[in-house]
């Protein structure tokens, strides 16, 4: 240190220190920097120099300056990665967003509005500078095909963005197409204590922040940095969020036939795909049989890449339980995924008459990455139930016909309309005959409706009903006794003659 008179030794050098000191911390801002995994740190070096004069009462001056102080600026950047916590091989697509979220707390309100910054930093220009890999500090960030996953985004203090009781959403998504589903992580501040801040991340999509320690909240604490040199004040909030394919595994449910009656045995079939990217084993499938549905034991038989392998099948009541303790299927790789196939007999008592037919199955598995469990279903088979010889079925006759007079009513003269087709409610598609005519039997008691297809019948329309009013409509609503034969008639018109009226 220079002086003028005195020495270092001088009782007040230790208090100009300290001025110094609080000269150099107040000169430095604060902001935070919002990131989803924990990554390598890139730091920066930073530098201060300060230079002082006083004079005491005494008449001494003092006049000396400071080293140069050295800091390290932490970079926070987030990261995406895998179910398993893996790098992903390609992130072209992939995009980084902050949201505000709206009163409820979990849906997504506006964009955040960032400040902007710029890398690699234009002096004197009033743009603060950047970090990599979001140099301008946008929001939403898309991440490129080179790039290993990381991103960042910086919060401005000055603005707000670090208040308690501050709630952001951060959501990570998906290239359109992809495996992988959407992310939704809510941040909260929720305290400040001078450069400390602390934070509550919460997931919003139902699965953990990180697969492989199965926690959905956590709970964080913000450092902010110095960072003069940058120009907003920093502070590294540490998600740890992986994303996961949106369907990890599949189950389709097939039958061999459509419609049966009490006596009558049914196959069923349950299709099971890995669709994860990594090999899924401790398969569980269970199946939900309707009313009147009797498992045929010993009749479960399952195959896998043209073999045939052990299943076993336990029936409580009407749930049937398939185990294959020693099969692992196969991490999907982007190709035609095997299927591991599994066939089973039931038998139709007559209480299947006052069931739905239908029947659900569901699959369980577990991850051998993380250890996840993935599950889909149910997956859902329907069978129309049939009396048999004695049946209360009913049958529906109808016609479609150019009605002349418009009352509803075909007429000597008034001609039917061939190759019109009609929709029932049980999705039966019918076609009249060359005189219009057409008609279903075997159709289950009830009420039923049936629609009129105008595109079937090109040049015509609906003729308008000038005594119901109820017939002035496309579908037309029948109750049908059991046993019974009820009447489902269209009346159309020219559509010129319609049109010139």
């Amino acid at each position: 240190m220079n002086r003028l008179t005195p020495t270092q030794a001088h009782p007040l050098y230790s208090k100009f220190k300290t001025c110094i000191a609080a000269l150099l911390i107040s000169s430095l801002g604060v902001s935070a920097s919002i990131s989803a995994a924990q990554a390598q740190p890139k730091t920066a070096s930073i530098t201060n120099r300060a230079k002082f004069t006083y004079t005491d009462p005494s008449g001494y001056t003092f006049r000396s300056a400071t080293n140069q102080l050295q800091q390290s600026l932490i970079d926070p950047l987030g990261r995406i990665t895998g179910c398993a916590g893996e790098v992903l091989s390609n992130y072209s697509g992939f995009s980084v967003s902050v949201y505000e979220t709206d009163v409820s707390g979990i849906e997504l309100g506006a964009l955040v509005p960032l400040t902007r910054t710029e890398l690699p930093d234009v002096p004197n220009n009033g743009i603060s500078a950047g970090l990599d890999p979001n140099r301008q500090n946008s929001n939403p960030f898309f991440l490129s095909a080179s790039n290993d996953g990381r991103y960042n985004f910086l919060l401005d203090d000055a603005r707000g963005q670090l208040a308690i009781g501050k709630r952001y959403i951060l959501v990570i998504n998906p290239p359109q197409g992809s495996i992988y589903s959407q992310r939704r992580v809510r941040l909260t501040i929720t305290a400040r204590n001078g450069r400390q801040v602390s934070y509550t991340a919460t997931s919003l999509d139902g699965r953990p922040l990180n697969t492989t320690t199965g926690v959905s909240s956590i709970d964080g604490q913000l450092s902010i940095q110095d960072a003069e040199q940058v120009g907003l004040s920093l502070a590294a909030i540490d998600v740890d969020a992986s994303i996961c394919q949106a369907q990890a595994i599949q189950i389709i449910k097939t039958g061999d036939r459509a419609n049966a009656t009490p006596g009558d045995t049914i196959l069923y079939r349950l299709s099971i795909r890995n669709l994860a990217s990594a090999p899924v084993s401790n398969l569980t499938i269970t199946d939900l049989l309707p009313l009147g549905f009797r498992f045929r034991e010993n009749s479960a038989k399952a195959e896998f890449q043209d073999t045939s392998i052990p299943v076993t099948a336990t029936a409580n009541g009407s749930t049937i339980t398939f185990t294959l303790p020693n099969i692992t299927l196969p991490a999907n790789t982007g190709s035609q995924a095997p299927v591991l196939n599994i066939a089973y007999a039931a038998t139709l008592t007559p209480d299947a008459i006052r069931g739905t037919g239908q029947n659900r199955a569901l699959v369980q598995g577990t991850r051998s990455d993380n250890q996840d469990i993935v599950r889909d279903g149910p997956a859902l088979h329907r069978l129309r139930v049939r009396n048999g010889l004695l049946t209360d079925c009913g049958t529906i006759i109808g016609r479609v016909f150019e009605d002349k007079n418009f009352d509803g009513e075909q007429q000597p003269g008034e001609p039917g309309i061939p190759n019109a087709v009609v929709f029932l409610d049980d999705g039966n598609r019918i076609t009249t005959d060359q005189n219009g005519l057409f008609s279903v039997a075997n159709v289950l008691a009830g009420y039923r409706t049936g629609v009129l297809d105008l595109s079937s019948i090109p040049g015509y329309t609906l003729a308008p009903n000038q005594k119901f009013h109820e017939r002035n409509s496309q579908s037309r609503l029948v109750r049908l006794a059991p046993g019974g034969l009820v009447r489902m008639n269209f009346a159309v018109t020219p559509a010129l003659r319609e049109a010139g009226k």
